[in-house]
């Protein structure tokens, strides 16, 4: 249901709203909340979204691995319980468009190859939005467990050839780098990454793994975050991060980013690198959204 209300472009528009919104003060986040009992654990991570008119949270339990989401949106004006969503397809297009916001911002102008670390559901997500909104032009994918139809599968998906490749090969190539494994070590050698790539590592938000090595974390002109205090606890690319690999003013928030307050590449051979590990802002924001289509949907049909 959710597709077929919000589309890739939409959800990044209400993305790049919802950062502005946190940007000026006027929206909050809450921080994710853990708690495991006897193999199950249950997160919670929620928002405040005045400007929009919502507030909410998503509520997930993880058992051996898999995850199963909801997500309960609030109206701010009298807080009454709008809706409740099945957060699969919200999370889905929610982390992409965050990846394609940031890359639109920090990208090098002109990149045209894509570096593709899994090609599961986040990872094709993110290679139809930033193929779609970058003009992309190939896309390498590194995926031990790919099946032997996936290139082509991708490739009728984004309009554009894909191919398998080397990991390090693959960086070396690439103008753009995402990363959407659930991999617990470095998954390339950070020395092989392309002066000024731009890198998304999404695929983890736990502290004790890490999708990037510190070289390419030294490598880097900034690490930019969803949310400072949120990622700092869960990043383990930034968690695990060596002595000097990483110093703490190198990190910046992609609010500041996205309402202009700061500009991470100076040079075109800057390596700016963006570390997502998913905020309760992106689902807030994408589930109202979603509601306000629906509940415009239904009073159309009613009128």
């Amino acid at each position: 249901m959710i597709d077929a209300h919000v589309t890739p472009e939409a959800a990044l528009e209400v993305m790049a709203s919802a950062f502005s919104s946190f940007g000026r003060g006027d929206a909050a986040m809450q921080a994710r909340i853990r708690t495991e009992a006897g193999g199950v654990k249950l997160s919670t991570l929620g928002a405040v979204i005045p400007t929009q008119g919502v507030a909410g949270a998503k509520v997930y339990t993880t058992i051996n691995g898999q995850f199963s989401f909801v997500i309960l949106i609030f109206s701010t004006d009298d807080g009454r319980p709008l809706a409740s969503f099945d957060a699969g397809a919200i999370t889905r297009l929610r982390t992409a468009a965050c990846t394609t916001l940031a890359a639109q911002r920090l990208a090098r102008a002109g990149a045209r190859t894509l570096a593709l670390f899994g090609a599961g559901t986040q990872g094709a997500q993110h290679a139809r939005q930033l193929s779609a909104a970058l003009g992309l032009e190939r896309i390498l994918v590194s995926d031990p467990h790919a099946d032997a139809a996936m290139p082509e599968r991708l490739s009728a998906q984004c309009g554009i050839p894909v191919a398998l490749a080397e990991p390090d090969a693959a960086v070396a190539e690439a103008d753009i780098i995402v990363t959407a494994s659930r991999a617990t070590t470095p998954l390339f050698s950070g020395a092989a990454i392309r002066p000024g790539a731009f890198v998304a590592a999404i695929g983890s938000s736990l502290p004790h793994t890490r999708e990037l090595d510190d070289t390419a974390l030294r490598r880097a002109a900034a690490v930019v975050v969803e949310w400072r205090p949120q990622s700092t606890r869960e990043a383990g690319d930034i968690v695990l991060a060596g002595p000097g690999a990483l110093p703490p003013e190198k990190i910046v928030e992609l609010a500041d980013v996205v309402i202009g307050k700061v500009s991470p590449r100076q040079r075109d051979d800057d390596i700016v690198i963006y570390k997502s590990v998913g905020v309760g802002l992106e689902d807030v924001a994408l589930a109202g959204y979603a509601w306000s289509r629906i509940a415009g949907e239904a009073d159309r049909r009613a009128g």
